[in-house]
Formats: structure tokens, sequence, C-alpha cells
């Protein structure tokens, strides 16, 4: 009897699963507000020189005390072309002669400009407070707020290395209690940060926990469900990251000091430390660890809680040997990161799967982190851009379910590319039409993570499944890393951000052509029993 049998004997999709199940998706909510927090933290108000009057003549002291803002502005602020303040220049000193309404058309830019010396105004009719006005990220030192990104989306990469093996090591349990701690912990000191560099540093540590949390809730869930229910329940959590966009957005137009924000989205991951403790460890990986005396127990007490005691009772360590012997021999043989690419059908794997990973994540955070720069109200982008979400994976999940994970993967990255393309022929001045064809792409890849989340966990078997999936979640973390990067090509070339974050998923998803179909399909527990069952498979596919 395989494993996936002894799942069904005692209870299936029963009591147990349901709860583990949610316990796992209530975390999640809150990963989208994480990833997706900047948008807010760092959100950039309209700003301008702090005004200073430099009067060359006593007698402008009195002009100025009662001179109106907007006037203030003009004489000490060069105007852009579309006769707004500039963001980053201030007159050397103050121009009074452009009062004079004939001399409104004057040249400002022959006259002497320098950068801002006394600081910044912000206007904070959008956010209160953020980093950015903080610390006055912007200007010369604008840069820092994509390096923040960046920085953040760079330890989520060193978290997905690390935490995938250390999951195939010690447990997937134990990897999700420390990194909620770590979630609670490390996002309330952020909140407090008292300079950039000590929020940099507990961004870092935020990062590393959220890769922990995302690859290890979905292969325990995986472990622990039937073949049956497993798309649904992958679905289920990306439906989660969906809602926890949409929440993101009402609590940030609640809260729009950042140091509030920050607290708020971190504080639930106490609760979920303490209650984690009631999860049971993957019975799939202790068994490949060598401890099926624990994995029994395990076993019965999900027996116990799906009403199915009797069937639980009548399982021992013999029995479970005699049932999984295949698993049981492949714990006396360690594994390591080289078996991703060891064997010609995981070799394949994880080449085109890292592809996918890379490109889903480089677009997604291409468009999800520019909210500002649509030009409509960004609280209410941020909720269009989660609302579309339900409807974009609703249809993956039929997809996935009735033609399958590869045309699905295909389909998503290659419709979502050509969205983006598309807005590199649509003007500037038609902010509906592109923020509709942004929308459409970003559901799109929303639909592609959504199944390559389970897609990954499928291809790959129980002894490498999360060092599979710790190189999946790196090569997305990579592509998000590069996201905000590439946005600042625009300043060269306009469209070259467009044509990349375009490019990247329609490659990809002629690469996912190229990985086996996994519908209906028994997760493979060894790399053997994989070669064996796709090695013919993934031979048709070449001819």
């Amino acid at each position: 009897m395989s494993f996936p049998e002894r799942l069904d004997c005692i209870g299936g999709m029963g009591r147990f699963q349901v709860m583990h199940v949610a316990f796992l998706a209530i975390p999640l909510l809150m990963l989208a507000s994480h990833n997706l927090l900047q948008n807010f933290t760092a959100g950039i108000p309209e700003h301008h020189c702090q005004v200073s009057i430099m009067a060359n003549y006593t007698h402008h002291a009195n002009l100025t005390a009662s001179l109106p803002a907007e006037d203030l502005l003009w004489v000490s602020i060069p105007m852009d072309r579309s006769q707004k303040p500039e963001k980053c220049q201030q007159f050397v000193t103050t121009q009074w002669q452009l009062l004079n309404p004939n001399a409104t058309s004057t040249n400002t830019i022959e006259l002497d400009i320098e950068p801002c010396v006394d600081g910044w105004t912000y206007d904070k009719s959008l956010f209160t407070d953020t980093i950015i006005t903080e610390w006055d990220l912007v200007c010369e030192s604008r840069t820092l707020q994509q390096m923040v990104q960046s920085l953040y989306r760079a330890r989520v990469l060193v978290g997905s290395a690390v935490f995938g093996r250390l999951a195939d090591r010690f447990g997937r349990k134990a990897l999700l209690i420390c990194c909620y701690l770590q979630m609670a912990v490390t996002g309330i000191c952020a909140a407090f940060s008292p300079n950039f560099t000590m929020y940099c540093a507990f961004r870092f540590l935020t990062g590393l926990a959220i890769s922990g949390i995302s690859v290890n809730s979905v292969s325990l869930s995986v472990e622990w469900t039937p073949t049956r229910t497993r798309a649904v329940v992958v679905t289920m959590f990306g439906y989660c990251l969906t809602i926890g966009q949409c929440i993101l957005a009402g609590v940030a137009y609640a809260i729009p000091n950042w140091r509030w924000l920050q607290l708020v989205v971190s504080l639930p991951y106490f609760i979920c430390f303490i209650y984690s403790w009631w999860f049971a460890e993957s019975a799939r990986w202790l068994v490949i660890a060598g401890r099926p005396d624990e994995a029994v127990k395990q076993l019965q007490r999900v027996a116990r809680i799906n009403w199915k005691k009797e069937e639980g009772d009548r399982l021992n360590i013999e029995v479970l040997r005699s049932n999984m012997q295949k698993e049981t021999a492949s714990a006396k043989s360690s594994h390591t990161f080289i078996d991703l690419v060891r064997t010609p059908v995981v070799r394949r794997i994880s080449f085109c799967l890292c592809f996918v990973w890379f490109s889903t994540s480089f677009a997604y955070y291409g468009l999800a982190l520019d909210l500002q720069n649509f030009g409509v109200n960004i609280f209410l982008i941020q909720l269009v851009f989660g609302a579309v979400d339900f409807a974009a994976k609703f249809i993956s999940v039929l997809t996935i379910g009735f033609i399958g994970r590869r045309v699905t993967q295909t389909l998503t990255l290659i419709l979502a590319g050509l969205s983006i393309l598309a807005n590199i022929f649509v003007p500037q001045d038609m902010k509906t039409l592109r923020t509709i064809l942004a929308v459409v792409g970003k559901g799109c890849l929303a639909a592609s993570f959504n199944c390559v989340y389970l897609y990954t966990s499928e291809l790959y078997p129980t002894v490498i499944r999360q060092t599979g999936m710790g190189l999946s979640n790196t090569m997305a973390c990579l592509g998000s890393i590069l996201a905000p990067l590439v946005k600042m090509l625009e300043e060269y070339i306009p469209f070259l951000p467009l044509i990349i974050y375009g490019a990247a998923p329609i490659i990809s998803g002629i690469a996912a052509t190229f990985l086996p179909e996994t519908l209906n399909v028994p997760l493979p527990e060894t790399i053997e029993e994989l070669e064996t069952r796709l090695v013919e498979s993934i031979g048709r596919q070449e001819e």
C-alpha cells in the first residue's frame, strides 16, 4: 500500500486536513502585506525644496510675511514643464522679479539654481509619514528606496536557499515555528527602527522568515493532502495571498503612518507562533528521515482526529515499513543540492522551473511595486490588483484540474507577457487603458504563481522536494530583486522596462512546454521513482 492509499484509509481529506490547511493558510494572509508593504511605507509623496527666503533687499522682508504660498514657491523654486515646482532644485537667490506678470515667461533655466539646501517640504495629504519623508530618501538619495526593496527581496533569496535545505534536514514543522516567531519579532523591531540602517537590517531578517513560511506551508499541506485535492488546497493558499493584498489596501488607507502600519501587519504572527505547535510533522518526511516510529504516531493522531481510530490502531512500524519500502530505503542515502541537477529528468525539471519562477516573479513585482506610476489612487489600484487575482486564480484552478498543469503554466505566462508588451503602444495619457492592460498582465502572473507552486511540489520527489522548492523560490527572489532595478532603465529608454518585463514570461512560457504533466499523478517519493516514471514521457516530448 502506498502512502496516498494509507492517507485515504485514515480519512483522506478529513477533519484534520481541513484544520491543518486552515491554520497554515492564516499566516499567508499577511505575507502579501509584507511583500507589497513598501508601496505604502515607502510611498513617495509630492515634494519640493523647503523654501528659505534669501532676500537681497531689506524692503522685501515685509513682502515675504504677506506673500501667498503659491507666489513664495514661484520666486523660490523653478518650475518643471508641467508648471509644478521642481522636486530637487531651488533658486540660489529669491527671484522677486518673477512676481511681475510681464516676467512670468522668463526663461528660468538661465537663472542660478542649486540642489535643495534646507531639506524638503512634503505633501502629506496621501501619506502622513513614510520612510521616505522620515529619512529624506528623495533626490540624490532616491535610489535608496529601490535599493531597500531589492535588498528585501535579496533577503528572501537567502532564506529560500537556506530554509529549503534546513526543512529537508530538520523537518517542516520546526522551521515553520521558528519562522513565525522571527516574523513577529523582526517585524515589530522594524517598526521601532531608530534609523535607516536598522530598518534595513530588520527587514532583512523579516525577508528570511517569509521564505521559510511560504516554502514550508505549501509542502507541509501538500504532503498531508490526498492527490485529488492538492490543486484545490494550493489554490486556496493563493487566494489567501490575494485576500491579503486587498486587506493591505484597507489597512494602509486606515493607517497612513508607516511605523503603525508595519506594527499592525507583524503582530498577528505571535498568534501563529502559539498555535503552530499543534501542527503535525510530515509523515512522508519522517519516513524519509529514518524515523518511522514518529511517522506512525503522527498517522495515528491524524486517524483519531478524522474519526478513523481503528484504522490508525492497526498501523505499526512493521506495516508502515512493508508499505513504504522505497521511502525507507531512500533514508539511508543522503541528498544534497547537487541532486537537483545530477540526473537527466530532475535536471530538466530544475532548469525549466528556474525559468518559470524567475520570470513570473520578475514581471509580477515589476508591476505590483510600481503602483504610484499608474496615475490613479494608489489604494484603489492596490485593491483592484488584489481583486483581479480572484478571477485569475479561479480560472487557473479550473484549467489546472481539467486540462493540466503544463498547459495552464504555458498559457498564463505567454498571455501575461503579451499584455505587458501591449502597453508599449498605448500613449501615456491613456491611463485607464494602461491600467487595464497592467491588471490583466498581473492577473495572468498571479495565475502562473498559483499553478507553479502546485506544479513544483508535484514534480520534485519527497527526498528533495524542499530543496527543489528552495531553488525555485531562490530564482523567484532573484527575479523580484532585479525587477525594481530594471525600472530605473526608463530614465534612458522609457519603454525598455516594459520590453524586458514582457519578454521574460513569454520565453519562460515556452520553457514550460518541456515539463512533464502531473495531473492525477501520485507524488513521487524518490529520485529513482521519478526517473523511471517520467523518462518515457519526456522522451516522447523530444520526438
